[in-house]
């Protein structure tokens, strides 16, 4: 049994990358692993000041959710990030999520397997690519970690719109098999 964490960044209620998070959530708990989900909308998080006192001390400076959020991080075996492109990229929110968990680096993380949703307004299947090019920059400073699976759901826009797109079934089967 793997613990699975599943971070949802879209800060708009009954998201379609959501929709996508919970289909992931819902395989990999019929799946019999241990799993959190976390989503961003209302949390608090400023920008990382670069500051890297966090290789001194283990965690960021900055006080506010990101630090709790980069702990459960750390103790996931499987990190999944649900994420709607903006300007053919992952959200803000997310990049600055990434940036903010810089203190792992320094750290004994547990996480291998790391996995990306992501949704879209536009249908062409190189949407995601920049969005995939980003983390796989994250991924690339953990010795340990990999891009296990990614899951793209193009042609949504409005909320909820996602409802009956074939990327659910696959968010649920790639949860499944984590």
């Amino acid at each position: 049994m793997s613990k699975v964490l599943v971070i949802s960044t879209s800060l708009r209620a009954n998201s379609n990358s959501d929709m996508l998070a919970d289909e992931f959530v819902r395989g990999a708990r019929e799946a019999c692993h241990e799993v959190e989900k976390i989503t961003l909308r209302g949390k608090q998080m400023a920008f990382c000041r670069g500051c890297l006192t966090c290789g001194k001390l283990g965690r960021c400076v900055i006080q506010d959710d990101a630090s709790a959020i980069a702990a459960a991080m750390h103790d996931a075996d499987v990190i999944c990030f649900a994420t709607p492109i903006y300007y053919y990229e992952m959200s803000g929110q997310m990049k600055t999520l990434l940036d903010r968990s810089n203190s792992l680096f320094y750290s004994d993380y547990h996480f291998h397997d790391i996995y990306l949703l992501t949704t879209a307004t536009e249908n062409d299947p190189s949407v995601p690519k920049r969005a995939e090019s980003g983390l796989g920059g994250w991924i690339a400073c953990y010795a340990h970690a990999r891009l296990a699976g990614t899951v793209f759901a193009g042609g949504v826009q409005d909320g909820g719109e996602i409802a009956g797109h074939e990327a659910l079934a696959r968010a649920y089967q790639m949860g499944k098999q984590v």
